[in-house]
């Protein structure tokens, strides 16, 4: 159905442009602000974080609100609605041998980004919040920053296994369970490398 069609780009393209959103902030925390933090002043971060980190979050938060709900819609539409027939497993989630490959890799990035998603909400911007308000100050603010700071370095971590899951259902039919296996190592791979590197790379000199 033509309709049908059109609502699954309208909200896979939300989907991604929510996602970019997201993923590219949580990058600039980690790999990009991360750094800048470590070697600013108080003086300057007082100046400097209440302008900057407000901002930052709100898109970041709602980037990943909205990727949220809309990657459970697409998920509804693709896997658990077909058109004319209503609402139940369709053959893009399992077959007569059970779960497909595409079921498996999407559950899988699904499970990433609900993590992700749940620190988000309910560690990272609590605590944030509770910091750039004063509501947490002196010796209190230390356990607070270091609960942020674990919850964002998890999503960064998860953000590598996330994205294989998301490409992998439409991108790989084979066994899926080796798959994404693969898919845990070289992602935390490759963020471990963005780690390693973040505090050397754009430097002038």
């Amino acid at each position: 159905m033509d309709w049908f069609r059109a609502w699954e780009f309208f909200f896979r393209w939300l989907h991604v442009i929510a996602g970019i959103t997201w993923i590219g902030h949580l990058y600039f925390f980690n790999f990009v602000n991360g750094p800048l933090q470590a070697v600013l002043d108080d003086p300057t971060k007082k100046l400097v974080n209440p302008q900057l980190m407000p901002r930052a979050l709100w898109w970041f938060r709602w980037g990943a609100m909205i990727t949220f709900i809309a990657g459970l819609i697409l998920f509804t539409m693709n896997y658990m609605y077909a058109p004319g027939m209503g609402f139940g497993p369709t053959g893009n989630f399992q077959s007569a041998e059970g779960l497909t490959p595409k079921a498996i890799w999407i559950l899988f990035g699904m499970l990433c980004a609900t993590i992700m998603w749940f620190n988000v909400w309910f560690i990272i911007w609590p605590s944030q919040k509770a910091l750039l308000t004063g509501q947490v100050t002196g010796d209190a603010a230390m356990p607070v920053r270091k609960k942020a700071t674990f919850a964002s370095k998890v999503n960064t971590y998860l953000s590598g296994p996330m994205l294989f899951g998301m490409l992998g259902a439409n991108h790989f039919y084979g066994n899926a369970t080796k798959g994404v296996v693969v898919a845990i190592l070289v992602g935390a791979a490759a963020i471990w490398t963005a780690y390693f590197h973040a505090g050397k790379v754009g430097k002038l000199s």
